[in-house]
């Protein structure tokens, strides 16, 4: 009995002292987290839909529909094919401050098509997938601004709730555009979230870059019968490959250059009179990348001169490197602290197992913890992304959370087939509260807004930002909607 009593003792102090690690939580953010899980069942609905459709950049008419459609139907207004882009759109509701913005990427990647399964079998050979998660990305940050609408509808909030659908963010980087057209300038703050393989409020910067395209232009003519009478596009094309990576020895390691031949002449007997190039340069700083980007442009001028060829160049466009938030960050890990670590049945560490061992990874399983926050890295590495250019027009909170095991590569089959089922679901949804928890933070507190905005200010200095994009339209492919 004394040894009984005693256990029982030991187990409610246990369950006593873990209650009292929790803290409370305003009502405000119990009806939030209320109003994102009886969305729940929705909102994998829609994620599934949109991973089935694996719509590339500029081609997502029909998951930009699906989102635009359910916003509406909660009762946004919602402005379609904003910034001369056919999938891009905007959903506001509320009135008045602050005006918080939260955003949403949904293309896929081409060629990763993949099932919902451990071991690479594509659900649709040669098709698009969803590789960054991107489902996962839109639909979640959808639930947390449909939340805090009803927030605002019960009267509990004030302000306006805008949600951004934002297109070919893998490609053509439709945030740029929206910045363009000043989608982003009355915002006070703006949220985002990505997939990832841990939890983490994300305090890391990431890559400028700058893509280009570059032609050549030579003399076709017979390779065997009179090859002295071409001038060979192609010849230029390899020597200024070769001169980039020649130049790689001589370049900072946070530097980054990749390129994509996407023409290298047609039949082996002719001599080439046109190749293309793409290319892109990446740095930690936007300065640092343009130093790199000029030194790489003016490289294709010396292919072409040694080959006798014309060239051009043409700017695709290029990427600014997040500016940093930790007021923000600090903000959105108290609420990532609150909510705790994502638990996975043994099914779902078997398929991460599964994942794991399909790409040759060590069978970790899931990593289902809430990080600490980071000291903010000068060189953090990692890829880059449109949100970087919002950043330098609204200070911007940023969140990671699993919805892939560990290791898994990245823009990969395997990530494809995480995102199609519950441990991409479950990410998701963790996203969404996190999400909706920090922006009823935001509307609530007016002070920890100013702080925020202070911080930007001081980062931002005074630097007027300025897109790196050419002049004209945004480039949807023809045939789009």
């Amino acid at each position: 009995m004394i040894r009984s009593g005693f256990l029982l003792i030991c187990i409610f102090l246990g369950t006593y002292l873990t209650a009292q690690e929790k803290p409370e939580i305003s009502a405000t953010k119990k009806a939030v987290l209320e109003a994102v899980s009886k969305q729940e069942k929705k909102m994998i609905a829609m994620s599934d839909q949109i991973w089935a459709l694996a719509e590339i950049a500029f081609e997502e008419e029909k998951s930009s529909k699906i989102l635009a459609d359910y916003a509406e139907s909660q009762g946004f207004k919602v402005e379609r094919a904003v910034a001369e882009m056919p999938t891009g759109f905007v959903a506001t509701y509320g009135s008045g401050k602050p005006v918080i913005g939260i955003l949403g990427e949904f293309d896929a990647l081409p060629g990763i098509s993949q099932k919902a399964l451990s071991t690479k079998q594509p659900l649709k050979k040669g098709a698009g997938g969803h590789g960054c998660g991107h489902n996962l990305f839109g639909v979640g940050s959808l639930a947390a601004a449909v939340a805090v609408k009803d927030l605002i509808a019960a009267g509990k909030l004030k302000g306006t709730v805008r949600f951004y659908g934002t297109p070919a963010e893998e490609k053509f980087f439709g945030k740029l555009f929206m910045a363009r057209a000043g989608l982003f300038n009355d915002l006070d703050v703006c949220l985002d979230w990505h997939p990832s393989d841990k939890i983490e409020a994300n305090v890391q910067s990431g890559l400028a870059l700058v893509d280009f395209i570059v032609e050549f232009h030579g003399q076709a003519a017979h390779a065997a019968g009179d090859p002295w009478n071409g001038r060979s596009a192609v010849d230029a094309l390899e020597l200024y490959t070769t001169g980039i990576n020649y130049l790689r020895e001589h370049i900072k390691p946070s530097v980054r250059i990749h390129y994509h031949i996407q023409h290298g002449g047609d039949v082996v007997n002719v001599v080439p009179d046109y190749s293309k190039i793409w290319v892109r340069v990446r740095d930690t700083k936007r300065e640092d990348m343009q130093e790199v980007w000029k030194r790489v442009e003016k490289m294709a001028e010396g292919a072409a001169i040694m080959a006798n060829v014309d060239y051009k160049i043409s700017l695709v466009s290029g990427l600014h490197e997040v500016l940093v938030n930790r007021t923000g960050g600090s903000a959105l890990q108290k609420n990532l602290e609150y909510l705790g670590d994502i638990s996975y049945t043994k099914e779902e560490i078997a398929f991460a197992h599964g994942i794991q061992e399909a790409t040759d990874k060590p069978k970790k399983g899931i990593d289902a913890k809430v990080h600490p926050m980071e000291e903010t890295k000068e060189h953090p590495g990692g890829g880059s992304t449109d949100v970087g250019d919002v950043s330098w027009l609204v200070p911007e909170i940023r969140l990671g959370v699993t919805t892939a095991p560990i290791g898994t590569p990245w823009h990969s089959w395997a990530v494809v087939a995480c995102g199609g089922m519950s441990i991409g679901h479950k990410g998701m949804m963790h996203a969404a509260k996190a999400l909706s928890m920090t922006m009823v933070d935001l509307y609530d507190d007016e002070k920890l807004v100013e702080k925020i905005k202070t911080e930007f200010k001081e980062r931002k200095g005074d630097y007027q930002y300025k897109a790196i994009l050419p002049d004209g339209p945004p480039p949807i492919p023809v045939g789009s909607n």
